[in-house]
């Protein structure tokens, strides 16, 4: 087999992480976005769902046409990251209206798609063993790139919030230039020549695939959740206790991104224990997180808190990168790439039901006790990883 040369891996991962710093970049500075353009409170979760709404919608379409099984997955990315940063952009224009800036984040999202899953499709193109740690690495990088604004913000110190914007643009369009430039096709990639329109509904058919695709769904439920109510949470504790007191953006940061050393962690786990069963364990860890998360608020500990969410910012992500190698490995082999679109497609569809249900409960509880409806989805995937009518690959 052709050697494969050792940046590969490391380019890939770093591209990814400047690519994906585009998605929470009004996250990042939502409450200057809430002043500057008259928003309201509410527009975190609307401007969060926008993204994952434009995700949902270019992975259907990349899907449905195989854009990355018929197309060089190098150039789909490059392509989709310029583009995706010109989007991101835009959103400085002081013209903007609160149907302008979704409609740009929707854009941001709908190139998001071509970045995400063509890069771990990439990284199957070159790694099919260990796919597990490879893409540990990968989606870690996903993690920190997602919780980067959060830095960008505290880093900007007086800087205008448009900085976060400019800076997370001019990331995604390096991150771009590095895939193009140094990561050619994979050595493993089977290239689709036609669109079928059947093959979502073949892969489908695959019981083994079916129950590593429905243990992701349930991930996917609680994580982008978690994320995006990650500064509400720290507001709420500090407005419980006057006497707590801590950095918001910094600690927000560090809670998303210590996902991405989890997901390193959890790839070289499943190498040595096995890739599902790491997946079902930490997928049960984050359950738990979710069911005692509305008793955490009662302590009075800021340390017990903050360490407490910090261990939730791990688990609710180590698995992410194990599920989708449990739908690579079980996926056809030509059709990878559509499969992994159009599992995140679907995946990303239940962010936007969750984001929404807690964005409208946060209105009906004064305690944090709604916290808990993000553990259906992880029980939801512990039943479908634990169905007998399956045999998952799993190595």
């Amino acid at each position: 087999m052709k050697h494969i040369p050792k940046y590969i891996l490391p380019t890939i991962v770093i591209a990814q992480f400047f690519c994906t710093s585009l998605w929470f970049a009004s996250n990042g500075v939502i409450h200057e976005l809430v002043l500057n353009f008259g928003l309201q409170e509410s527009a975190l979760g609307n401007l969060t769902s926008a993204v994952q709404f434009g995700f949902i919608s270019g992975t259907l379409i990349f899907a449905f046409l195989s854009v990355a099984d018929r197309y060089s997955p190098s150039k789909v990315f490059f392509i989709c990251a310029l583009l995706g940063a010109a989007f991101d952009l835009a959103v400085i224009w002081d013209g903007n209206t609160l149907v302008s800036i979704l409609a740009l984040r929707f854009l941001t999202g709908f190139f998001l798609a071509g970045i995400y899953p063509v890069g771990m499709k990439i990284a199957s193109d070159y790694f099919e063993k260990g796919l597990g740690k490879s893409l540990g690495f990968l989606v870690g990088a996903l993690v920190i790139g997602t919780a980067f604004p959060h830095l960008l913000k505290d880093m900007a110190g007086s800087f205008s919030w448009k900085f976060i914007f400019i800076a997370t643009s001019a990331f995604a369009t390096l991150g771009g230039v590095m895939m193009i430039a140094l990561v050619p096709d994979g050595p493993h990639r089977r290239m689709s020549q036609k669109i079928d329109l059947s093959a979502i509904r073949y892969i489908f058919s695959r019981p083994d695939f079916r129950s590593a695709a429905f243990g992701y769904f349930g991930h996917m439920w609680e994580l982008y959740a978690f994320w995006t109510f990650v500064p509400i949470m720290l507001q709420f504790y500090l407005e419980l206790y006057t006497n707590a007191y801590y950095n918001i953006p910094l600690l927000s940061f560090l809670i998303i991104s210590i996902g991405g050393p989890a997901c390193v962690i959890g790839g070289y786990l499943s190498h040595k224990m096995g890739t599902k069963f790491i997946a079902k364990t930490t997928l049960l860890m984050s359950c738990i997180c979710c069911l005692i998360a509305p008793l955490i608020f009662l302590q009075e500990s800021q340390s017990v808190f903050i360490i407490f969410l910090l261990f939730w910012g791990m688990v609710v992500i180590a698995d992410s990168p194990l599920f989708s190698t449990l739908v690579a490995q079980n996926a056809p082999t030509e059709l990878k790439g559509t499969a992994l679109t159009i599992v995140n497609s679907i995946g990303f569809f239940i962010t936007i039901v969750s984001i929404q249900l807690i964005n409208e409960m946060r209105s009906y509880f004064e305690s944090p006790i709604y916290i808990m409806i993000l553990a259906i989805g992880p029980i939801l995937g512990l039943l479908a990883l634990s169905s007998k009518r399956n045999k998952i690959i799993s190595v």
